[in-house]
């Protein structure tokens, strides 16, 4: 029963001292806190003293633990560095992808403005040829009525021919009955 009072008294002062927690990486060979005594016990040292607040808990005993602070394993550090030194690359590559990104979409939408600067010079031009072809076609319009007019009177005068030369053949068919009689 003595040794288990000892157990909760060194559980009671580890709870309140600064320090490593208990299991947390701490070993047989480190130094013993300044709140213990080398065999692991509280003392009567007057800091664990002050930061024991034997009245002032009125509770039932519960008692709240200050945040351990140790200092950092070298090899923690290490590896936190490289971490951060990775980490750094990563996002750089990343920004650095959307950053082409963004400048291949810019140079894309330049070509593309290009080509329909292209397209619009060769609509223009077209759109230029196409007025000046109508306007050629306004100015031949009354040559291509009087070959139209022509070719009415050629039909006709086709016409007429083709009714004289049956006539002529009708005459010609008279003649010779007249001629043999």
């Amino acid at each position: 029963m003595a040794a288990r009072e000892g157990e909760a008294d060194g559980m009671e002062s580890s709870s309140r001292a600064p320090g490593p927690a208990a299991g947390a990486g701490s070993s047989s060979s480190s130094p013993p806190h300044p709140e213990q005594h080398p065999s692991g016990e509280p003392g009567s040292d007057p800091a664990a003293a002050a930061h024991k607040k034997p009245g002032s808990n009125n509770d039932g005993g519960v008692e709240t633990a200050e945040e351990a602070i140790e200092p950092a394993d070298p090899d923690i550090n290490e590896l936190c560095r490289d971490m951060f030194d990775k980490m750094s690359v990563f996002l750089q590559g990343e920004l650095t992808a959307t950053c082409e990104d963004y400048k291949l979409l810019e140079n894309m939408n330049k070509l593309t403005s290009l080509k329909y600067m292209e397209m619009k010079d060769i609509s223009i031009n077209i759109s230029r040829n196409l007025q000046d072809l109508n306007q050629k076609y306004a100015s031949l319009q009354p040559y291509l009525d009087q070959i139209n007019q022509i070719e009415e009177q050629v039909t006709a005068l086709e016409q007429a021919a083709y009714k004289l030369d049956t006539y002529s053949k009708k005459l010609e068919a008279k003649f010779k009955k007249l001629e043999k009689r």
